[in-house]
């Protein structure tokens, strides 16, 4: 079988869909398919839409032979959706992030919670964001079928883009075997965020800020680094911190369970049932709550508590179970 993958970021570049896409080609390789990857991404100094046309061109004699697309990348789903019809392909879309909600809280400044932006703020929209929606509602519907890592998120869409007629299926992300982990030599949390909004990075700084955390002897570590590398110091760390507005499936938390490293978690995500009995969960638009957390969590014997629960979790979801679990979809649409 033969398999394009649509990804809008690649390795080196940091980020989870870049991550997929690398461990998706890699075992499907090894499994003996013919993949080929086209990252949107390398189109970004092109206008917006025309960028869009550039990259329906690109990859329409990839598309001609796929049996079998996998698209990772909201700005490039509905491109990709286009060419897969014209050409009667599968199309599935796995989820990440949320591209609409990430763009509006970026441009306005407005802190609103995921799971209310659809809610409350689509009249807000500008005029490019209102096109992003459109096109992407329309994507969604129109594609082969949409994968989702978390039922959290599938069930924040379902309404606003009216998804009750297409097919879903649940694929959990990547949960990796345990790794070295060592001890800290300081109370640092790695809190690795790109510099968007949504991510929440300004109400950490204050909170780390603070007399009391400062007292405490904790302090914030928000150097972005490659994924490798990402993991040797996340290894060597005291704790991990991601307290943002909404994150449906973060790696930065299950690469903190892979080291047995203790974390604070908003109670925005979509990972709440799969580890509620592992972590520290915050509302992030309560810094007090989020300080207090860290407080805790900064005395050695809860530290420990924490740490002996997350070394307990030993569930694991493997690339290949969940380069296996895209493939049975294929078969069933």
């Amino acid at each position: 079988m033969r398999i394009l993958i649509v990804t809008g970021i690649y390795p080196p570049e940091i980020g989870g869909p870049a991550e997929y896409a690398k461990n998706l080609e890699e075992v499907w390789v090894s499994q003996g398919y013919q993949v080929s990857v086209k990252i949107f991404g390398r189109f970004k100094k092109i206008p917006w839409g025309v960028r869009h046309i550039v990259f329906f061109l690109y990859i329409l004699p990839s598309v001609v032979r796929a049996d079998y697309i996998v698209t990772l990348d909201a700005f490039s789903a509905g491109v990709s959706t286009v060419a897969s019809r014209l050409f009667n392909k599968k199309n599935v879309f796995r989820t990440g992030g949320d591209a609409l909600w990430e763009l509006y809280v970026d441009r306005t400044g407005d802190l609103v919670l995921l799971r209310e932006f659809y809610k409350t703020r689509l009249g807000n929209l500008s005029l490019k964001e209102k096109i992003t929606f459109y096109l992407m509602r329309w994507a969604l519907k129109n594609l082969s079928a949409i994968i989702w890592s978390t039922e959290w998120q599938k069930n924040i869409f379902m309404d606003p883009y009216d998804l009750k007629d297409q097919r879903h299926f649940i694929v959990e992300n990547y949960y990796g075997p345990k790794i070295l982990s060592k001890n800290s030599k300081v109370k640092n949390f790695v809190a690795s965020t790109r510099k968007t909004k949504w991510k929440n990075r300004e109400t950490l700084q204050k909170v780390f800020a603070q007399g009391e955390v400062v007292k405490s002897g904790v302090i914030l570590d928000t150097d972005v680094i490659p994924h490798d590398e990402f993991l040797d110091r996340l290894s060597a760390s005291y704790a991990v911190i991601v307290a943002s507005l909404g994150d449906i499936s973060p790696n930065t938390i299950l690469d903190a369970i892979r080291s047995n490293k203790p974390f604070v978690l908003t109670r925005e995500n979509g990972l709440y049932n799969r580890i509620k009995d592992i972590g520290l969960f915050v509302d992030p638009q309560d810094p007090e709550d989020i300080k207090n957390k860290v407080l805790w969590l900064a005395k050695r014997e809860n530290y420990e508590g924490q740490r002996q629960k997350i070394e307990g979790f030993t569930f694991t979801h493997t690339w290949e179970e969940i380069a296996d679990e895209i493939i049975n979809i294929w078969k069933t649409i």
